[in-house]
């Protein structure tokens, strides 16, 4: 193997490694509860569009007041991702992966709603790493009792 292909191998393989762990992280800190401007830039572009099961937004602050919104209906969560499916093409990748989620319902009651699905993520390699630029939460089965959303979120 030549020294350009070994630079390229090893830039691959950079970039796996830093895309998964850009994901891995994005899980689990929706289990922080800390959802700030800064937690916004670590994760996305400014124009990230993200569809998920409580409405799709488009830009960065509409995804975090999004994102707010929806958390405030739990009081615990336990969010986990695996089996990433990666296609790297430059500075653009896509990103499939398994998502199980475990709410505790914020209503007083106790509840737990679980939901599972996938998670397709398109990605771009900014200035500052890999951001997520689009990503699409599809839910193949829930259980339990789902949160009641106030009327007022779109």
């Amino acid at each position: 193997m030549n020294t350009e292909a070994m630079h390229h191998q090893l830039q691959r393989l950079t970039d796996r490694a830093e895309i998964t762990d850009l994901l891995d992280r994005y899980l689990r800190s929706l289990d922080k509860g800390r959802f700030d401007e800064a937690w916004a830039r670590a994760f996305h572009t400014e124009d990230v569009t993200a569809e998920m099961p409580i409405g799709t937004v488009h830009g960065r602050a509409a995804l975090l007041a999004h994102i707010r919104r929806g958390m405030a209906l739990f009081d615990r969560t336990v969010h986990l991702g695996t089996n990433p499916v990666l296609e790297i093409d430059g500075d653009r990748a896509t990103a499939r992966g398994a998502q199980l989620s475990t709410h505790v319902l914020a209503d007083g009651s106790g509840d737990v709603f679980l939901s599972a699905g996938h998670a397709d993520s398109e990605l771009v390699r900014t200035p500052d790493g890999w951001r997520i630029a689009a990503t699409a939460l599809r839910i193949a089965w829930t259980q339990g009792t789902p949160p009641r959303v106030p009327q007022d979120t779109p």
